[in-house]
């Protein structure tokens, strides 16, 4: 990155911020960490219904979309922690198997890097473990 753009990069975040502290002060102080509890998982019908072939009946299915959507997560790495949490919950609900999303995640390897994949892994089984507390 140059210079420049470190610089403006910099001060779009501390704007950003400032910004936060004007609508809500105590979100200042909100730690990001666990954020994802607060959004429910969808149901599979709506899933399908809003990601998968109800709307494009010769295109991919809700599972399908869902698995692609983890890719990308986690080539992201750690910053989307709180997306991959949902996604893998939403994946459970839409009956992808514990194995296609190793095997998902263990393929992104390759494009985002072994620490991206073991976190993404490390996030996967911990969700795994969430819903089998849950299920008891």
């Amino acid at each position: 990155m140059t210079e420049g753009f470190t610089k403006m990069f910099q001060s779009m975040f501390e704007q950003g911020q400032e910004m936060v502290r004007a609508f809500n002060p105590a979100l200042d102080a909100m730690p990001g960490k666990g954020f994802d509890t607060l959004m429910p998982t969808l149901p599979a019908e709506m899933m399908e219904m809003w990601f998968g072939r109800t709307f494009n009946r010769d295109g991919l299915d809700a599972k399908t979309r869902l698995l692609v959507t983890l890719a990308a997560l986690t080539v992201l790495g750690a910053q989307a922690e709180p997306q991959i949490r949902l996604t893998i919950r939403h994946l459970i609900e839409a009956g992808a198997t514990k194995r296609e999303v190793a095997e998902v995640i263990s393929q992104m390897s390759m494009f985002g890097g072994v620490p991206a994949m073991t976190r993404a892994l490390e996030i996967a089984q911990s969700v795994y473990d969430d819903s089998e507390e849950d299920s008891a």
